[in-house]
């Protein structure tokens, strides 16, 4: 092992470059598939006819298929039927694709998970089904669905690596490369790359801790007041 070697100065900005392309397809990808996954986890928990068991088709085989799958098809196939993606445009839809599907479901439990009750007297009390979603469903769900929901963001950074079968310039694939030109790099740069991996997945571990915190103790003073 050349610890030396593999840390030196062009290997860093090099790596660095890859973490860079990692967090910015997650970070795209966060921002995509959340906005699709509440939407399509809220019109699935609202049982509108027909369009929520449409989405529900649509959602579970999404989630019964490997991601690679997925990435391979809007690299490989998409363009088959005109639709030329980059490599990085290719990982972010399907990582959006197979994601919004993921929280989807998320957002649907934590909705579902709220009791019936709740929304009766909500109704009772003259507010309409979208405020009582908007007022009192959500913001109970939301508390309810921030662990899994921050789970789910710390595998879809940890599922970038993926798109190294596109060759996407991400972290792992500079890794690679690395390492592949000498065997003695392979074990300081592995290590190297599960530390930048491990210190932004805690970083948003602590931070959905610090949510959940907050909303505990919004809760508490809502209640008191």
């Amino acid at each position: 092992m050349d610890f030396s070697g593999a840390y030196s100065a062009d290997h860093l900005i090099y790596l660095g470059k890859g973490f860079i392309v990692t967090l910015e397809v997650a970070f795209i990808s966060i921002i995509f598939s959340f906005i699709i996954g509440s939407l399509v986890g809220t019109l699935r928990y609202a049982d509108i006819p027909v369009l929520s068991k449409i989405m529900a088709v649509g959602v579970e085989t999404i989630r019964n298929l490997p991601l690679l799958l997925i990435i391979f098809f809007t690299y490989f196939a998409l363009p088959e039927v005109g639709i030329q993606l980059s490599i990085s445009l290719a990982a972010i839809a399907a990582l959006t694709v197979f994601e919004s599907a993921m929280i989807s479901e998320i957002v649907r439990s934590g909705l579902s998970s709220i009791p019936k009750g709740q929304i009766e007297a909500a109704r009772a009390s003259g507010l309409t089904y979208i405020q009582t979603l908007w007022h009192i469903i959500l913001p109970q769900g939301l508390k309810r669905m921030i662990p899994p929901l921050v789970s789910q963001f710390i595998s879809l950074l940890k599922d970038t690596s993926l798109a190294i079968v596109i060759s996407l310039p991400e972290l792992l694939h500079n890794a690679k490369v690395i390492y592949n030109g000498n065997v003695n790099y392979v074990t300081p740069i592995l290590l190297l790359t599960a530390l930048m991996y491990f210190v932004v997945n805690y970083m948003l571990s602590l931070l959905s801790l610090a949510l959940e915190r907050r909303l505990d103790r919004d809760g508490k003073i809502k209640i008191v007041s």
